[in-house]
């Protein structure tokens, strides 16, 4: 085997994985896209009384109830002030109870990037703002790194528990009222 063909099967072993950068504060963050179900613009939530701060509220999105929390908030800042840049990153999380729908409030999505493990660095046991088991590693691009995040890390078990539980409770709420209403709308038309 030739030089060049054992080098070109180095190349092959290096997987390169697509990230969707996005900013909160003064820090920019990753995400796999494959965990990435769509972008939407800010809208204003519906608050949940008795949750944890972290938790912004809940939005509507095509009839789906869909828990927001303030990334900020979770990783122990001040919550997250918006501005016309910001908006939620909607994934998708694998929970016992199913798969959960959550948002998360950025200050501003950036860019899908490329980035190749060679090029992805374990996460620091030192010197971040964040819990070390939030981050899958720090991605190298173009000469500075940024925080690659293990979404299905930055909530526990007992906060998805919660989370759909939620859902389950606001989904059967707006059902209920749904009822109510046909059943007003159909005694008024008697």
């Amino acid at each position: 085997m030739s030089e060049h063909e054992s080098h070109q099967g180095e190349e092959a072993a290096v997987s390169c994985d697509q990230f969707l950068t996005f900013s909160l504060g003064d820090d920019e963050y990753g995400l796999d896209i494959l965990s990435i179900k769509e972008i939407i613009e800010y809208v204003e939530l519906t608050r949940i009384p008795l949750m944890p701060d972290f938790i912004r509220g809940v939005l509507n999105l095509r009839g789906l109830v869909v828990p927001i929390i303030d990334l900020l908030a979770r990783f122990g800042n001040e919550p997250a002030q918006t501005s016309r840049r910001s908006c939620f990153v909607i994934v998708e999380l694998a929970t016992d109870e199913g798969p959960l729908e959550l948002g998360m409030l950025v200050d501003g999505v950036n860019d899908v990037v490329e980035i190749s493990s060679d090029n992805i660095e374990p996460p620091p046991s030192f010197g971040n703002q964040i819990r070390a088991d939030f981050i899958f590693g720090m991605g190298k691009i173009a000469g500075h790194f940024i925080v690659l995040l293990q979404i299905n890390k930055v909530l526990s078990i007992d906060e998805l528990s919660m989370l759909s539980e939620i859902n389950q409770s606001v989904a059967q709420a707006c059902k209920a009222n749904l009822s109510e209403q046909t059943r007003q709308q159909d005694h008024e038309n008697e």
